[in-house]
């Protein structure tokens, strides 16, 4: 069933995607994860993060 007037959520899941999505390797990612300098957090022993946060934190660090 489609959440009409609810925004969709897109989950980015595993160091390598995020990397992916960042522009960094998996190892940078995963150092960057670890030392929770972005905005993720592991679930079932699987680092995920929401794509609009993960860009957002990116965004703002920039201006």
């Amino acid at each position: 069933m489609e959440n009409i007037g609810q925004p969709s959520i897109e989950l980015i899941w595993g160091a390598c995607e995020i990397g992916r999505l960042i522009g960094r390797t998996q190892r940078q990612t995963f150092h960057l994860l670890e030392s929770g300098e972005l905005p993720a957090r592991k679930v079932g022993g699987r680092w995920v993060v929401e794509r609009g946060k993960l860009l957002r934190f990116f965004a703002e660090d920039a201006a």
